[in-house]
């Protein structure tokens, strides 16, 4: 079943239900129905044809969620993108992906005018929440796209094998890839979310992850499939306000990633129990230090806490079963249902347990390439017996019971004094000092060692923790090669636009761990 088939069930099923509440706006299915028929009909009114692509520069609102439908509908290609995408990035993209459209905010305007200037790409462009006074040239308007009516019903289309997504992320080379995923890619991976996370018409979740990046679309997809309800909230800048808002809606499901975590876990004044509809909290886009589950399981004694891995090229492939958290508090946990991951050696051969090597995924929501750039599909995938195989490019273990656990990124592993170090490991140790709220561990170049390991460390408000401290904590922890020879002290670490820590080995003034969604 393609996706927007998914809204028109629920909008049969559940009419008159709130679907999507995003600041002052509240739609019902029938509303998000409707007015997306409408939007589909506009896009195609001004020129879009099935296959296209459609370039999302958009704030969490209820624009987005229309705007993935309406392309849906419309047989596009939606390409959402972070909407402080700078103009050279717009237009490198825009060049890759010759998008027919661009919807943007009207704050956007200039940028995404500068970025069209760049390229010979001309196209439409599609302005919301602009001023009713507003001079916007010869875009169109959002709004007066929901206004028209179809002249007839728009056609349902039935190939669940053409592309629904194309999501940008960083590559290696610093230019942006293209991850394309099928309308099949997206539905076996949320069905899959739906099944373990029990989801029901009765959930209400409260969103504050980027609708630009696999983790945020899925909490759109997940919803509409069950006929729930979504709650939007544009960022995670006000933790407090979050907080209170997610009493205020009752949420009984709430996505985060661990640098959420460490806002939440670092208060001091929440009572336990304090939000008593909230029945589960997943984490993904990085791994959650053990120190953050535990505290949050204490402020949330009746939540159930899901630990998750993915990539964007997959969406989901990991996901850890509440009541093993206690057991397996490192563990992502095993392959999500329908899917299979394990644990290869350089020949893509099955590793034996507790062997290092990198995770394979494999299944219906594999990806089919890298848009426009063959030889980067070839390295990540290879044929498997049941479709494609996703080479993560993640290093891994398994326990003899097949529960797995993220080591690092191949390109994060530090070499010091001939010995291969783990930043997580690390970053772990660092995080069962008190007074520490975030951490990152890097390796800087260094004429004896090779590479000698550096942490970077914000502290707690009011802590007066000093370098010899933290290393003489990690010491009692750590086998001496493991252990920092240095400890940077910062206000803040930077992150990528999911809020992930970034940072690169032989990096000592900017923090650039690569991504992984």
């Amino acid at each position: 079943m393609r996706i927007e088939a998914r809204l028109r069930d629920s909008a049969r099923r559940f009419g008159e239900k709130t679907a999507l509440v995003a600041g002052a706006v509240r739609l019902t299915y029938a509303d998000l129905d409707a007015q997306s028929d409408r939007l589909a009909a506009g896009l195609m009114r001004a020129g879009i044809r099935p296959g296209d692509r459609v370039l999302m520069v958009l704030d969490n609102g209820h624009e987005a969620v229309l705007s993935f439908f309406g392309a849906w509908k419309a047989g596009a290609v939606p390409c959402p993108l972070y909407p402080a995408i700078k103009a050279e990035k717009l237009s490198s993209i825009l060049g890759s992906t010759e998008a027919s459209a661009i919807v943007a905010q009207a704050r956007q305007r200039p940028m995404v005018d500068a970025a069209i200037a760049l390229t010979k790409i001309r196209p439409v462009l599609i302005v919301a929440q602009a001023g009713a006074g507003e001079e916007i040239g010869d875009a169109l308007r959002f709004e007066a796209l929901l206004a028209g009516e179809p002249k007839s019903p728009l056609r349902e289309r039935a190939n669940s094998e053409a592309l629904a997504l194309l999501i940008h992320t960083s590559g290696s080379t610093g230019r942006p890839k293209g991850v394309m995923l099928t309308h099949a890619n997206v539905a076996a991976a949320c069905d899959a979310i739906v099944s373990y996370l029990g989801n029901t018409a009765d959930d209400i979740v409260l969103n504050v992850l980027p609708l630009s990046f696999g983790y945020g679309i899925t909490q759109v997809v997940t919803m509409v499939t069950v006929g729930g309800t979504l709650v939007l909230e544009k960022s995670f800048a006000f933790p407090r306000k979050i907080l209170e808002r997610l009493g205020e809606v009752k949420a009984t499901g709430f996505p985060l990633v661990p640098p959420m975590a460490a806002l939440i876990t670092g208060m001091k004044d929440l009572a336990p129990g304090f939000l008593p509809h909230l029945r589960y909290i997943t984490s993904a886009a990085a791994a959650m230090p053990p120190a953050f589950t535990e505290r949050l399981q204490q402020l949330l004694p009746r939540t159930q806490l899901f630990l998750m891995y993915g990539q964007t090229e997959c969406l989901r492939a990991t996901y850890l079963p509440p009541e093993e958290i206690s057991r397996r508090p490192l563990s992502v946990g095993r392959a999500i249902p329908g899917g299979t991951a394990f644990v290869v050696d350089e020949d893509g051969r099955p590793l034996p347990p507790g062997t290092i090597g990198e995770l394979v995924v494999e299944g219906p929501h594999v990806m089919p390439g890298y848009w426009g750039d063959g030889l980067a599909s070839v390295r990540a995938l290879s044929p498997a017996a049941d479709g494609r195989r996703l080479h993560t490019g993640d290093l891994f273990r398994a326990d003899a019971d097949g529960f797995l656990y993220f080591i690092s990124r191949r390109d994060d592993i530090i070499k010091t004094r001939g010995e291969k170090v783990s930043p997580q490991e690390v970053e772990r140790a660092l995080y069962a000092l008190p007074g520490i709220r975030e951490a990152a561990v890097g390796g800087i170049d260094d004429p004896v060692f090779g590479q000698a390991i550096r942490a970077y460390v914000v502290l707690e408000d009011g802590a007066t923790l000093t370098e010899r401290e933290i290393i003489r904590h990690c010491a009692a922890l750590l086998e001496d090669y493991m252990v920092p020879k240095s400890v940077e002290f910062r206000d803040a670490l930077p992150r990528t636009t999911t809020g992930k820590i970034r940072l690169g080995a032989g990096e000592t003034s900017e923090i650039i761990r690569e991504n992984v969604a």
